[in-house]
């Protein structure tokens, strides 16, 4: 039987590392636009007083490679070496069954590189090597100099393994689906945003177009969450192919089973697309059970495996005192990427029934790379014959009262209806939500479809109105914002 040789693994690694004979990063990934994410995680990645490999994760076709070669295309800006840097792809067939240790130590064997060289080390799609953690963990103790970079899109695997073994020596760095706010920069249209100056310090954002903004907010709907597809009049074409084949298929039909030795892909299969068909909606086990005919218990499980994969997030319910139900039997469930959606089945235009629910995942999703994703909830309530609901319920604890809450529209109708307004106002008077933040901005926003008022009172309480597609863009550039804040204060700290 004949075996891989050391000369072709070497060769197949000078093919991939092309600026090590005088070549450049291919320019497909230099002329791609860059992730708002980018400078945080090249500071991360040039961080070498801390011993710790950057696990950088996120669903499929998100951008993790191209930010990979972007990165190592400023290095060598930089003037590091080209010699010093080595990109080994994982999924490349020839590797398959050689250990990490294997791929350096011919890397560094070929260019002569000892124990305390100062080299960049990019193993990507790292998850399908068997106990990559284990030996990642090894390399950050025994090479300290050495800034290691492993990515992958199975986010299922990768956060099991890094938070059981990588604990003090993983940084994990997740990359979420193109913020509004990205999109808008991808296709140039951020010039339909204006940023106004306030008394309170504080951006304030407008559109002067607001038809165009929600136009692109659609698009950014149907097809926006990818790069590619983002940047692609092909790919927008057939999105139903691209998202669902290129993406989709490849998590339910070949990450997850390969992880977890799935057997019945079929009933996997039938749970996300039920899941997708009801993005933004409450479900329950019961409802799942009977409506994709997989069993409760193994709906739990595939559950916890879609959201680890990436692909979809749960949001727990409170009550009309926004305190959590000991037992929890009804949830919702979000698609984290909405164009998901519109590749299963078809894409929507602005006057669709589904753009509510559209919307409201469009927005909770901005909140992917942020720790306030794990502090919101849904309010549902049948209290003494008050019944009511709403969308999205900021907690900072679970001691505390809600700090601010959401109600999601597509449609201008509150503001002349405004008995549309009661649960928000009686959700208010429950949880001492009728005053207004420091700056004066009200505790309850409910967004729109075109129409602005900051400050509207209703039955003695502050509303604030503001379209969903401007609220989209909002939102996500304050997630990114604050990640850059939290980032630059942690390296002051240290």
């Amino acid at each position: 039987m004949l075996t891989i040789s050391e000369n072709e693994v070497v060769e197949r690694m000078a093919f991939d590392n092309e600026w090590w004979d005088g070549g450049s990063v291919d320019e497909i990934f230099v002329s791609m636009p860059k992730r708002f994410y980018f400078d945080p995680f090249f500071e991360l990645l040039n961080k070498r007083d801390i011993r710790r490999a950057v696990v950088l994760m996120g669903p499929r076709r998100v951008g993790k490679t191209v930010m990979v070669f972007q990165a190592i295309h400023r290095l060598l800006q930089a003037g590091v070496p080209p010699d010093s840097i080595l990109y080994v792809s994982l999924e490349t067939p020839l590797y398959t069954g050689l250990h990490l240790e294997k791929l350096l130590n011919l890397f560094r064997k070929l260019k002569g590189h000892g124990k305390n060289a100062d080299v960049y080390v990019f193993f990507d799609e790292v998850q399908y090597l068997p106990h990559w953690e284990i030996h990642l963990k090894s390399l950050v103790d025994s090479y300290p100099k050495y800034k290691f970079v492993a990515t992958g899109s199975a986010a299922a695997a990768l956060r099991l393994k890094s938070q059981e073994s990588g604990a003090g020596r993983f940084t994990d760095f997740v990359l979420p689906p193109l913020l509004f706010a990205e999109y808008l920069a991808f296709v140039g249209k951020d010039n339909l945003i204006e940023i106004q100056p306030s008394d309170h310090g504080q951006k304030i954002y407008r559109t002067h177009d607001i038809e165009s903004l929600n136009s692109s907010f659609c698009d950014y709907l149907n097809f926006g969450g990818y790069p590619e597809a983002a940047l692609s009049e092909e790919i927008q074409r057939d999105t139903g192919r691209y998202i669902r084949s290129d993406i989709i298929d490849k998590v339910l039909l070949r990450d997850l089973p390969s992880l977890y030795g799935i057997s019945d892909i079929q009933d996997l299969n039938r749970l996300f697309t039920t899941l997708a068909y009801n993005t933004g909606n409450e479900v329950s086990l019961e409802s799942l059970t009977k409506n994709s005919g997989v069993a409760k218990n193994t709906i739990k499980k595939y559950l916890e495996y879609l959201e680890a994969a990436f692909l979809i997030r749960r949001m727990e319910r409170v009550d009309h005192t926004a305190k959590r139900f000991q037992r929890i039997t009804t949830f919702k469930v979000y698609l984290t990427n909405p164009s998901m959606r519109a590749a299963l089945f078809g894409q929507l235009a602005k006057d669709s029934e589904a753009m509510g629910h559209l919307t409201e995942t469009a927005i909770y999703s901005q909140w992917l790379h942020s720790n306030t994703i794990d502090r919101l909830y849904y309010a549902r309530w049948n209290n003494g014959g008050q019944s009511g609901e709403i969308d999205i319920v900021y907690r900072a604890d679970e001691k505390t009262k809600p700090g601010w809450c959401i109600e999601v529209k597509w449609s201008d109708k509150p503001l002349q209806k405004t008995s549309e307004l009661d649960n928000c106002v009686y959700f208010a008077k429950q949880n001492d939500l009728r005053s207004e933040d420091e700056q004066g901005v009200p505790s309850i926003l409910v967004t729109t479809k075109t129409k602005t008022m900051d400050r509207f009172i209703y039955k003695d309480v502050a509303i604030g109105f503001m379209p969903a597609s401007l609220y989209a863009y909002v939102v996500g550039m304050n997630v990114f914002e604050a990640k850059e804040r939290r980032m630059t204060a942690i390296e002051q700290q240290r």
